[in-house]
């Protein structure tokens, strides 16, 4: 194809992108949400948005190749732009070079031998944000799924952004890592623990910064990529099984003849706090969560009991039965991720479990269980299963391992040798906890008229509201409470959201160094213990001791 033949192609194209863009803005914010939505995957769509973007481009940089001469001549006649070549003419730059190239003021990729600086193409993107997860990595994974960049046009695009040539020893096949191009962006500013499954905690000062965190800072925790569902085509079973198996199936829309419902709750993995566990005691498995494994949200969406009931489930006889939640996330020998709750937990009103598709006023962001997830306030977030596609009802817990093996607790004496997983209980509630957020161990802090503001926050599990939070500044000598409790106003046994703190601390005149200790007690009076030994378990589980941290006083 010729090059004027590509040029009138790719601007007619251009212009039936101008006409769905006119019609974009013509829309309101949530309209614009759900066009956007049900485009997102219109493969049509995309390549038509791709040449049109291309067609803009080229006109500028008359197809990119006058910039390059290297190429093969096809049977056209045209020049053959072979993406990701070694270019001898070019530098050549390490991968931990390149991967420090990760923001919208510096923005590096690698494609095969390739390594080219893209930030000025970043706002045109057909994609949108999708290219922030390449941020100075390879784009291969991306385009082996996305198949409409594999053509000369975008190859030539990409090559007009050429700056180098990517070290052989960093070369890697990226061939099995397509399961993970579809992730979604997330904020920079949170604390990344691992990439594959993403899982990442909030930064403590930026915890209690807002008492609703925002979507976008919500601490994220993933055992598997993050699955790109429809919303327009999802649909939730409710399948019971009582003897018989009886099978109900609803779409979004569907669940819309529901009872609206709402709940503000904090979900925290049951591993937060693990790595004061790790360190004071003994080395445990699992992700070395700091503080910031827990967030606070409102969700939305219908009240799983209303769900339930009008299935049929029979909440007289609840004894011995389970509903177990499956999400549509799988790993790879294609097991979807599961886990399970007791009926009668379910089933009870003060539960306030919910089917959500809201959170904080928003749609469930993509990370957080879009379009549907189980809320299970007061439990451990595990249980509140992402991606919803099956509620069971069975006389059997959910047979998954992360059921049968994992978020359990053993005593401080059991080793991986010998616990037995099978008789230990799941843990389906959380115990009381707090944390210092500000200031954070090791800051240099300044005494105001002698005194030092301290802030955290602190959550009790099962519904049950924090009381007050102590803190001592001689190593539990004394304890002075917190003058400020920001909480919500539920009703008795549905606290399900977290409290922030403040408490103000004296300190002498020349004190160089101030210690603090941090326990919360609950509405049922349970306070934290003092000390990790005494919990300490092999998994990291259920890490609530006093949070202790040390700070250095300015005058």
């Amino acid at each position: 194809m010729t090059l004027k033949n590509i040029l009138l192609r790719t601007i007619h194209q251009k212009n039936k992108f101008v006409n769905v863009a006119a019609t974009a803005v013509k829309l309101t914010n949530q309209e614009q949400y759900e066009y956007k939505e049900q485009r997102r995957n219109d493969s049509n769509y995309r390549r038509i948005v791709g040449s049109a973007l291309f067609s803009s481009v080229l006109v500028g940089t008359v197809f990119a190749e006058k910039s390059h001469k290297k190429g093969n001549k096809n049977k056209d006649g045209d020049t053959k732009v072979e993406a990701g070549e070694r270019r001898p003419d070019l530098p050549t730059f390490r991968a931990e070079e390149v991967s420090k190239h990760d923001n919208e003021k510096s923005f590096w990729v690698t494609y095969k031998n390739g390594v080219y600086d893209v930030t000025s193409f970043l706002p045109s993107h057909p994609g949108g944000e999708q290219i922030m997860n390449a941020a100075g990595l390879s784009i291969e994974p991306f385009w082996n799924v996305y198949g409409m960049h594999k053509t000369q046009e975008v190859y030539a695009l990409l090559e007009s952004y050429r700056i180098g040539n990517l070290h052989e020893d960093d070369i890697v096949d990226h061939t099995d890592e397509e399961l993970w191009v579809k992730e979604p962006s997330r904020d920079k500013r949170l604390i990344v623990k691992t990439n594959k499954p993403f899982n990442a905690e909030i930064p403590a000062k930026l915890q209690i910064a807002h008492f609703d965190t925002p979507n976008e800072l919500f601490y994220v925790r993933q055992h598997m990529p993050v699955p790109d569902l429809d919303a327009g085509q999802h649909s939730v079973r409710v399948i019971i099984r009582d003897g018989s198996t009886r099978v109900k199936e609803f779409s979004l829309d569907k669940l819309e003849m529901f009872p609206k419902g709402s709940v503000r709750a904090a979900l925290m993995c049951a591993g937060n706090r693990r790595s004061e566990m790790n360190e004071q005691v003994k080395p445990v498995k699992g992700i070395s969560w700091q503080g910031g494994a827990i967030s606070n949200a409102l969700w939305e969406g219908v009240y799983l009991r209303d769900v339930l009931v009008y299935c049929g489930v029979d909440t007289a006889n609840t004894v011995g039965k389970h509903v177990i939640f499956t999400g549509s996330d799988i790993d790879a020998t294609g097991v979807n991720f599961s886990t399970s709750i007791p009926l009668d937990q379910a089933l009870n009103p003060n539960g306030r479990i919910l089917l959500a598709t809201h959170m904080n006023g928003n749609p469930l962001p993509p990370d957080h269980g879009y379009p549907l997830r189980v809320i299970v306030p007061g439990a451990p977030a595990v249980r509140s299963v992402k991606w919803l596609e099956s509620i069971t009802i069975s006389y059997d817990e959910s047979p998954s391992h992360w059921h049968q093996k994992d978020y359990r607790s053993f005593n401080a004496s059991k080793t991986w040798e010998t616990a037995d997983f099978a008789t230990a209980p799941p843990i389906y509630s959380l115990p009381v906890t707090s944390a210092i957020c500000d200031p954070a161990d090791g800051d240099a802090v300044v005494a105001k008229d002698g005194v030092v503001e301290v802030r955290g926050y602190a959550y009790s599990g099962g519904g049950a509201k924090i009381l007050r939070v102590d803190i001592s500044p001689d190593c539990g000598k004394t304890w002075l409470q917190a003058d400020e409790l920001q909480c919500d106003d539920a009703p008795p046994q549905q606290h399900y959201a977290w409290t922030l703190w403040t408490a103000r601390i004296p300190v002498a005149k020349g004190q160089k160094e101030l210690e603090l200790w941090a326990k919360a007690t609950d509405s049922n009076f349970n306070t934290q213990p003092e000390k990790f030994d005494d919990i300490w378990n092999i998994r990291g589980v259920l890490s609530n001791a006093y949070h202790k941290i040390k700070v250095q006083i300015k005058h």
